[in-house]
């Protein structure tokens, strides 16, 4: 895909950077695309996402058993402790493993669970809403950890050597992110050199914030490997290794500690000439960055469901707070200023619950399913409707809110650890991929359709004759795709007959949608990844129309199972709340497409750079 973007006029880093994500891209397969991505392209496919997909019945028997046998250890466990004392204990840690929690989808084969990803999700979910800690500790151990890359990538032999470890509890990580380098692995500097005896690599550099680095048995790094013979780019391949943590050269040399989860085992890990076998890489020797990207489409998953726990968990806080709290003569939840905020907090937990529910039931369903939009809205989304949730908990609580648990406690209220929740939940939006980065993948996946048939016109390395041909073809697909997206298109499904105001709503925007991104790229052209702020408004109207879709698909189906006639009335306002909430944000969007602003705010920061030392109005 990198030959179809034109990069003659780049500059070497930025050249680099993006040759490096293209070549890890993996192709979608000839009429792929799911629910998500149709919305880009105007003609929204509701088949995928209605009827709604349910757990089968065996497979949530299976989750319950393990379910209730970790929330009645979780009952024994205190999180306000683990918060102050900045550690887990390790009766905590020893009681995880014996419910082989390091190994929920670890196949039973290999001394795990062996359960699915919907089942993994409900126990991300209750562990979310209990200790952001132990969310953490477990879901950075078998979401990007070791677990993950072995059973999507290893080899036989290294399932057999790795995986029984995990059911045992041991824990892994996952070694990324250096000093100067983050999203962009085109600027990483931990090298793997080949050894004289052609069987062994040797790895030297440094890795920041490991996660479970600090406890870790055993841990994938990712470093750059020499570049293939014959190779013209200059680029060096990324490539990633299993390395056990207590092998000669590995060495842990910062505990980081931070805001909130202040129990995260978190470190700086340094490699000086640690030698590790071939047998050690996974996958194939430079494609690393393909098992990072495709590990973390499965393991953003857990992001969102963790965030539908801390959400359940704040819903059920205010409605017992706004219930009982008095002021002016009446619960403070009559007050039209609060109960908007229950309301909102109420409806965007069923949507968020639907959502990540609809994207596990894509992996369970089909585990070589693209699910690369759905996982980068459902982490996106979900992260941030998580902090916007307790935020509005806080201030529903009030100074309660601000307080701690334990003072709380301590002059004999209920303990609600809001404060806490608070400074956990911050980082959600931050790491496995910040929300800009999320906005700027998602938009490229978006693009990929229209750059397969149009990017070649306006490269300028190919050849004239072959761009003016590549140009007459996409002339004629957007000779009838264009004015179709005018027109209201057949189609491909419903979210259900309850709810038609919002298919009408979804295809209408959808279409819109498709018309705004078209127009961006004939305005535009190869500088149309400059327009980030249109492109994540771009991406916030699909999202915020994936979203209003499960939602509506969820309740629809569960509507149509025949429940009682009041709580089929309360699905009716959560689905036309978030109807009518979709609606506000999505037309303030598309009326901010080209914000004049934008480029005022550009000019204004870049005047800011190129004189650093400041102006006197604002020092």
């Amino acid at each position: 895909m990198g030959s179809v973007i034109d990069t003659s006029k780049m500059n070497a880093g930025e050249r680099a950077a993006l040759e490096t994500a293209e070549a890890a891209r993996e192709e979608v397969a000839a009429g792929g695309g799911g629910f998500a991505a149709s919305l880009f392209l105007g003609s929204p496919r509701f088949s995928q996402v209605a009827p709604y997909p349910t757990q089968h019945a065996a497979d949530k028997e299976e989750g319950d058993a393990f379910l209730r046998r970790l929330e009645q250890f979780l009952e024994t466990t205190d999180p306000d402790a683990i918060d102050r004392e900045g550690e887990i204990p390790d009766d905590v840690l020893s009681g995880l493993a014996e419910l082989k929690a390091f190994a929920i989808k670890v196949p039973q084969e290999y001394g795990g669970l062996g359960l699915s990803q919907t089942n993994y999700a409900r126990a991300a979910e209750l562990l979310g809403g209990w200790c952001g800690n132990l969310t953490a500790l477990l879901s950075a151990h078998q979401s990007i950890g070791v677990p993950q890359p072995v059973l999507t990538f290893g080899t036989e032999a290294q399932k057999k050597k790795y995986l029984p470890r995990f059911g045992e509890g041991e824990i892994s990580a996952f070694a990324l992110t250096e000093p100067g380098v983050g999203s962009d692995p085109a600027g990483m500097k931990t090298m793997a050199e080949p050894d004289p005896d052609g069987e062994h690599f040797i790895i030297n550099g440094e890795k920041l914030w490991c996660t479970n680095g600090v406890k870790a048995g055993v841990i994938v790094v990712m470093a750059c490997t020499p570049a293939p013979e014959g190779s013209k780019s200059g680029r060096r391949p990324i490539t990633a290794f299993i390395v056990e943590m207590d092998a000669p050269g590995v060495e842990v040399t910062h505990r980081c500690h931070f805001m909130g989860l202040r129990a995260l085992y978190n470190g700086v890990v340094r490699f000086t000439d640690v030698k590790v076998h071939r047998d050690a890489i996974l996958h194939e020797e430079g494609k690393g960055l393909r098992v990072a990207l495709t590990t973390l489409n499965t393991g953003r998953l857990t992001l969102p469901a963790a965030c539908l726990g801390m959400g359940k968990a704040c819903l059920k806080e205010v409605r017992r707070w706004t219930g009982e709290r008095e002021q002016w003569g009446r619960r403070i939840g009559g007050h039209a200023a609060i109960a908007d905020k229950v309301a909102r907090i109420a409806a965007r937990v069923y949507a968020l619950e639907a959502m990540t529910s609809y994207v596990c039931a894509l992996v369970d369903r089909d585990k070589k399913a693209d699910i690369r939009i759905e996982a980068a809205m459902a982490k996106m989304w979900g992260t941030e409707v998580a902090w916007e949730i307790v935020d509005e908990t806080m201030q529903i609580r009030g100074g309660r809110g601000y307080e701690t648990a334990d003072s709380l406690k301590a002059r004999g209220e209920p303990g609600f650890a809001v404060e806490r929740f608070f400074r956990d939940s911050r980082i959600n939006t931050i790491f496995e991929g910040s929300s800009e980065i999320m906005r700027l993948f998602i938009a490229r996946e978006a693009l990929d359709p229209h750059l397969k048939i149009g990017a070649a016109v306006v490269n300028s390395q190919l050849p004239m004759a072959q761009r003016a041909m590549a140009g007459a073809k996409a002339a004629a697909h957007y000779a009838w795709w264009y004015p179709s997206r005018w027109l209201p298109l057949p189609r491909e499904g419903s979210v259900g007959a309850t709810f038609g105001s919002v298919d009408r709503f979804i295809c209408r925007s959808s279409r819109r949608l498709s018309r705004s991104l078209f127009h961006g790229m004939a305005r535009y052209g190869p500088k149309l990844a400059d327009q980030q702020l249109m492109l994540g408004r771009i991406v916030d109207i699909a999202t915020e129309l994936f979203v209003l879709g499960c939602a509506a698909s969820r309740a629809a189906a569960q509507i149509g199972s025949g429940i009682e006639s009041r709580e089929r009335e309360e699905l009716q306002r959560i689905v036309g709340f978030l109807e009518a909430d979709a609606k506000r944000r999505v037309s303030r969007l598309f009326s901010e497409l080209s914000a004049p602003g934008d480029g005022v705010g550009y000019r204004l920061t870049k005047d800011l750079l190129d004189h650093p030392e400041g102006y006197d109005f604002l020092r």
